[in-house]
């Protein structure tokens, strides 16, 4: 049987899992631990990655990632590859450390974000490692409900931006988490392995998987597309409302990826991510999540 194609595009969301060949401990201690995430901090300086949530357990971790540059293949070569030299030079252990190809699976932010990190976050109470998510120290949870400090890589701006209140996100995201304990799984409704979404979104991801070219699949270039000079113009005149609703216009009506607009604007791309979400968190909480 023939492994699902990779589906790459800029701004792709992915569940991403990796584990130990043979189901061997691929973290022996908080040393290795430490270092895994020192190392995913480079990934996401190199590649522009958002991580939005993680968890290391011990024969496997946990990612919810987005890619703005579609380069989830080298980055993911990148962290499996250097860490497994840190860990074979520090244990006198050779060859290979995780288990073949990482697993991915593409879903719709729409929807699945939220639900995705709430799942990723609840692994080590849904294994019996860990009573609460609070009291396990190696995931995305504590830094997403304010209880230590972000780091800085990490992306926790998105979901916490889908909730009514931004003031008292964290303690809300906090419940969300919390009323998830023992809920299903939301992996159980991927298609084809690999997709997890709306009807819609799986029926354009679909042929991909059966051959046909993303190119095909992606938004349609149109020659009258507005540049980015075009739409930005004069932008230092404009309210600051004004030009986060340029910012939308910008990647969802045109189809600009976060960077190419962070550049246009000298702005980060998470940034770029930030403003985004706050404009349609509305209609994210309108789809259930």
């Amino acid at each position: 049987m023939s492994r699902p194609v990779r589906i790459e595009f800029p701004g792709a969301h992915y569940h991403v899992t990796s584990k130990g060949s043979r189901d061997q401990n691929v973290f022996i201690d908080d040393i290795d631990r430490t270092a895994f995430l020192k190392i995913v901090e480079t990934v996401v300086v190199k590649f522009g990655w958002l991580v939005h949530s993680y968890v290391l357990m011990e024969s496997h971790y946990h990612l919810v990632v987005e890619c703005p540059q579609a380069n989830l293949s080298k980055g993911m070569r990148q962290l499996n590859g250097v860490y497994t030299q840190h860990y074979n030079r520090r244990h006198g252990q050779e060859g290979p450390l995780f288990q073949g190809r990482f697993k991915s699976i593409l879903f719709e932010a729409k929807g699945y974000l939220l639900r995705l990190c709430r799942y990723v976050e609840l692994n080590p109470v849904r294994v019996g490692v860990s009573a609460a998510p609070h009291k396990y120290r190696w995931s995305s949870f504590k830094a997403a409900v304010g209880l230590v400090k972000t780091p800085g890589w990490l992306h926790t701006e998105t979901r916490l931006g889908l909730f009514e209140d931004s003031a008292d996100s964290p303690q809300q995201y906090r419940d969300y988490v919390m009323a998830g304990v023992g809920a299903k799984s939301p992996l159980e409704h991927r298609s084809a392995q690999v997709l997890l979404g709306s009807t819609q979104f799986v029926n354009e991801m679909q042929p991909i998987l059966q051959g046909e070219k993303l190119a095909k699949r992606g938004p349609k270039k149109v020659g009258r597309r507005r540049s980015l000079p075009a739409l930005f113009k004069n932008i230092q005149d404009k309210s600051r409302v004004d030009r986060n609703e340029l910012i939308c216009q910008a990647h969802l009506k045109h189809s600009y990826t976060l960077m190419e607009i962070g550049e246009a604007l000298g702005l980060h791309y998470t940034t770029v991510s930030k403003v985004i979400s706050q404009q349609t968190r509305l209609g994210l909480r309108a789809a259930g999540q």
